[in-house]
């Protein structure tokens, strides 16, 4: 009797690049590593069991990372269009970034992270607000209005954009007005967010700090 049918993925050519690079990115973390992993040798090979006995992980774990890069790739195709290498490369970490344990519900489908992580990369003058940067307060009533999300605070923003390393102004982190000025983008461009850091440090999410795509 034959098992159940193998669920094949979508990566695109791009979404295989970004992954790759992960995989060689010295600073990426382990489990960063073998989620990408994961995902590369299913675009490869649909059999969870086979992939489970290659890469070593559960039967389970890779059949939780299929089903998480499924739910997500409407929003990764879409994202794909509107973002920089480098920060669709932050995007992927974090949807690769730790699940939710067993048992305890998602508190956002990988699709929502998707999306909130493609507005926070977004210029904010796009959707008409008169700032510079995103701050994670004017981010998560942003998400809310284009109903991304019907609830969520400006902590958890900050906390997910953080640990995905697409800064969204989280504290200690300091969005700048230009009081007076044209609500274009500054100088750091279109490629992603400028944020100035207590003291006056400046990182952009294209290449944070210490980091380079």
């Amino acid at each position: 009797m034959r098992g159940p049918r193998a669920v094949a993925i979508q990566v695109s050519p791009a979404q295989q690049d970004a992954l790759q690079r992960l995989l060689r990115q010295q600073t990426a973390g382990q489990r960063l590593v073998r989620r990408a992993s994961i995902i590369l040798a299913l675009a490869a090979d649909p059999c969870v069991e086979a992939v489970a006995r290659r890469l070593g992980p559960t039967r389970v774990t890779v059949r939780a990372w299929r089903d998480r890069w499924v739910e997500a790739t409407p929003a990764l195709q879409a994202a794909e269009q509107d973002l920089t290498p480098p920060q669709f490369r932050r995007l992927l970490e974090h949807l690769l970034a730790d699940a939710p344990r067993p048992g305890k519900p998602a508190t956002f489908s990988p699709e929502q992270i998707v999306q909130i992580v493609a507005v926070a990369c977004e210029p904010p003058e796009r959707s008409g607000r008169p700032i510079d940067h995103w701050t994670s307060r004017e981010l998560a009533d942003e998400v809310r209005k284009r109903g991304i999300v019907r609830a969520i605070s400006p902590r958890s923003v900050g906390r997910f954009l953080k640990r995905g390393r697409i800064a969204a102004a989280p504290q200690p982190l300091l969005a700048q007005h230009r009081p007076g000025g044209p609500r274009g983008l500054s100088a750091a461009g279109g490629h992603g967010l400028r944020v100035v850091r207590a003291g006056g440090s400046v990182g952009r999410t294209g290449h944070p700090p210490g980091q380079h795509g």
